[in-house]
């Protein structure tokens, strides 16, 4: 049995939770390209290049190697050989993540990386792996909440981490981040016209499953 599985969405939907029981039941590799995205944008914090200059964007990409590894079924994310999984999930990261999403450079980038990695079966989730990255995919699913019930899941998970956190704030940021994701030019974030949209919000992750 081999066949690709999109599953997109907004920050919060529980897409990653999601993903990554179907692909363990499935026996398929689960791929989170929101994690590509954010070992991009921790380059760019480290190296301190603009996400507005498209030249140094440009330049940067073909100095940046983004691979992923499995280790005990577990995706590990390595930025030019260095395993970042742990680096990767702060605020800071996530916010520049999406920015850079909205670069043709970036994504055409990651889109040959992605697709690398589609000729066995896979469970792949993001913001438009069933529109771009994954077109053909035999099971397309698009998770969505409100930003309120998404505010709170990464709030409490903060909470659970012994971080700082802002509920507000958080909610926010969320929003935010929704309208850029949305409305931005390149590959935006909606559903495939195929895909089966699941409202998280008021689902435990049993009833998603």
């Amino acid at each position: 049995m081999s066949f690709n599985i999109a599953i997109d969405g907004p920050a919060g939907a529980g897409k990653s939770t999601i993903a990554k029981r179907v692909s363990k039941e499935l026996g398929f590799i689960y791929v989170d390209t929101g994690a590509m995205y954010r070992a991009m944008a921790l380059y760019f914090l480290r190296s301190n290049i603009s996400n507005e200059d498209e030249q140094a964007i440009s330049r940067a990409s073909e100095n940046v190697e983004i691979t992923i590894q499995y280790e005990n079924g577990e995706q590990q994310v390595f930025l030019n050989g260095e395993n970042v999984n742990s680096k990767i999930r702060t605020e800071e990261v996530g916010r520049l993540a999406s920015r850079l999403a909205t670069s043709t450079v970036v994504r055409d980038c990651l889109k040959e990386a992605q697709r690398s990695l589609g000729e066995s079966g896979l469970v792949a989730e993001g913001r438009d792996m069933g529109t771009v990255v994954f077109p053909t995919a035999r099971f397309k699913f698009f998770l969505d909440a409100r930003p309120e019930v998404r505010g709170m899941r990464r709030f409490e998970e903060l909470q659970a981490k012994g971080e700082p956190a802002d509920l507000a704030q958080i909610t926010e940021m969320i929003r935010q981040r929704d309208d850029m994701d949305r409305n931005r030019a390149v590959a935006p974030l909606k559903p495939a016209a195929d895909a089966v949209i699941v409202d998280t919000s008021d689902l435990g992750i049993e009833g998603v499953l």
